[in-house]
């Protein structure tokens, strides 16, 4: 069987389909991200006779109605969007949308003298030798004897020049009637198999994924109500990290801001969070996972094209449905209070800023979870203990780490299926025993990412606990970490250096850190630990005021506890560096158990 065929295909033929639309253009409403000057070179190149490359497509595989008929696929524009784009930009005179979701027009203006293009500025515009747009030349009923005429004339040629200037407006009218290769993919490849192709298209240096494919397909959808899902999801994020668009969204999409969709997701103009900020590949991954308990997205697109897994068929009534199903999903996601609700659940961990968390997965399926334990009538405060210690659970164990697709899949039918107290303790059983917090987690300790996912935790436990900053009277941890204070090496940087350890993955090791105030960290300079560690004590038995304020031992003791600081801080130099790596990694390992044992 051929993967596909290859055909030529005249400009103005294809965008005569594309007004048909017998091929989608499945983000046509989105953001154009080529430079003007891109759409400019690809005209000139046009107008030069050089190959502008190939688009390709693929037809929809053939569904069966509900009344036994076949209703034929339309082809979705898999690779070349930016280019038909550009093509009807400055040929058809489209306006585009911008990055701000503001239509504009691109125009292109030529100048038959010099045969060259550019893009139309003031000073072309009032250059009678440039025609400042070249769209109207395109369009039915344009008179080029005419306008040939009044060029020349305009322009005070000789009427011996007349054919020539009719010459080149005849060559660049003709653009339109150049071919481009159409690269068609065959309606019987498998769903996988066009997945592997779209993303293996790697044109602009985007490695493209899974869910920009299942983006693709929602988009190009009219019949199931598909673009309306996508611009639910394309608005909402987009609002969510420049609200200032808001007014342009409003009246660019008039259609779409007077809907019912359209006022579920305003409220986020107003929304300041920024410790969960989702994508569309989110935004999707969470419904998906939560509406249909799967995790693989190549199994979304099988369920939007309507394929049944039995039959291996395709059925209207599958596509309907899975679209319908994906609505509900994008839909609970977007609400308000489910949203926020999720975000002071997140923010009960102690994760008080973005910075505390790496993985956008974790956070993920943590809301994937949210939505469906609420959707099973579970009561609020198992929800919220069920979360917020699976979050914190995942993130200690590296579970949604690299591809998360498979581990979704198998936790979110689990949690589907059995009580959530008792999977959560089942799961906590086994992958959080005495050995994790004794060994495998003292070891994952053991590193210089001052980013680690270890760390953090140690982090929102110190939040969660109240902590104060290392050898602070008053300020905790978590007005450090908001303000942005000072990550401390309780062993000096230029202290180690000065004794030859020099390597930066020994003296940033993060059980070498602290968070403290910038005054405390800059009295502390470059002194050996229990030389200023002798002066704080000092000042506690002479009930005196240095070091952050701290003025008793009683004080000093409980903020040494609260950071994880041996006792044996008091007596260590340089020659004691790696024993004291060794002891706090192990009083911390202890602090986040302590702190997960509180999630309640």
């Amino acid at each position: 069987m051929a993967q596909y065929e290859v055909n030529n295909t005249s400009i103005s033929t294809l965008l005569s389909w594309i007004r048909s639309e017998e091929i989608a253009i499945p983000e046509i409403q989105r953001p154009f991200v080529w430079d003007s000057t891109k759409v400019r070179d690809l005209i000139d190149s046009l107008y030069a006779g050089f190959p502008v490359g190939y688009i390709i497509v693929w037809k929809n595989p053939d569904i069966h109605l509900k009344d036994g008929t076949i209703s034929s696929g339309k082809k979705i524009l898999i690779d070349g969007q930016q280019r038909i784009t550009a093509l009807q930009a400055a040929i058809v005179g489209e306006p585009i949308v911008g990055s701000n979701y503001r239509k504009k027009r691109i125009k292109i203006a030529f100048n038959p003298l010099k045969e060259c293009f550019e893009v139309a500025n003031p000073a072309i515009e009032n250059d009678i030798a440039w025609i400042s747009d070249i769209a109207p030349l395109y369009q039915p009923g344009f008179d080029s004897f005419n306008f040939v005429i009044n060029y020349c004339k305009q322009n005070k040629l000789e009427d011996n020049k007349r054919s020539d200037i009719n010459a080149v407006i005849t060559r660049l009218q003709q653009i339109q009637n150049n071919n481009l290769g159409v690269i068609e993919l065959s309606p019987q490849l498998d769903i996988a198999q066009v997945t592997d192709i779209f993303i293996r298209i790697n044109s602009k240096g985007v490695v493209l994924s899974q869910a920009d494919f299942a983006m693709s397909k929602i988009s190009s959808d009219n019949q199931y109500g598909g673009n309306q899902i996508r611009k639910i999801m394309d608005y909402f994020c987009h609002l969510m990290q420049k609200p200032e668009d808001y007014d342009a969204i409003l009246h660019n999409d008039i259609d779409f801001s007077s809907t019912e969709d359209f006022t579920e997701i305003k409220w986020i103009v107003t929304e300041n969070e920024d410790i969960y900020v989702p994508d569309y590949t989110d935004v999707l991954r969470v419904a998906f996972t939560f509406k249909f308990l799967r995790g693989k997205i190549a199994d979304l697109v099988s369920l939007l094209s309507g394929r049944d897994f039995n039959s291996r068929e395709y059925q209207e009534a599958i596509a309907a449905d899975s679209f319908a199903r994906l609505k509900e999903g994008v839909l609970a996601f977007v609400n308000k209070t489910n949203f926020q609700r999720y975000l002071m659940i997140v923010k009960s961990t102690g994760i008080i800023s973005p910075s505390m968390i790496r993985s956008q997965n974790v956070l993920n399926f943590g809301y994937a979870l949210y939505l469906l334990l609420r959707e099973r009538g579970i009561e609020n405060a198992v929800i919220e203990k069920v979360v917020r210690r699976w979050i914190v659970l995942t993130i200690l164990t590296g579970r949604y780490s690299g591809s998360p697709e498979s581990t979704f899949d198998y936790d979110i039918k689990r949690f589907h299926m059995n009580d959530p107290m008792d999977l959560l303790q089942h799961t906590e059983e086994g992958e959080l025993s005495e050995a994790f917090w004794n060994n495998i987690l003292v070891t994952k300790l053991d590193t210089a990412v001052a980013s680690s996912p270890m760390f953090n935790v140690f982090l929102m436990a110190q939040v969660k606990m109240g902590d104060f900053g290392f050898l602070s009277e008053q300020i905790d941890v978590k007005t450090l970490i908001e303000q942005r204070g000072d990550i401390h090496h309780i062993f000096p940087k230029k202290y180690l250096q000065k004794f030859g350890i020099k390597e930066r993955s020994l003296y940033n090791q993060i059980a070498n850190y602290v968070y403290t105030q910038s005054e405390i960290n800059i009295k502390i300079k470059d002194q050996a630990p229990r030389d200023y560690m002798a002066l704080v004590k000092e000042q506690c038995l002479a009930n005196d005021i240095g070091y952050g304020g701290i003025n008793s031992m009683e004080k000093l003791n409980k903020n040494m506890k609260e950071n994880c600081i041996p006792p044996e801080i008091f007596d260590m130099d340089y020659t004691k560096f790696e024993d004291f790596l060794d002891k706090r990694r192990y009083l911390m390992a202890q602090k986040i158990k302590q702190y997960y044992q509180l999630l309640k």
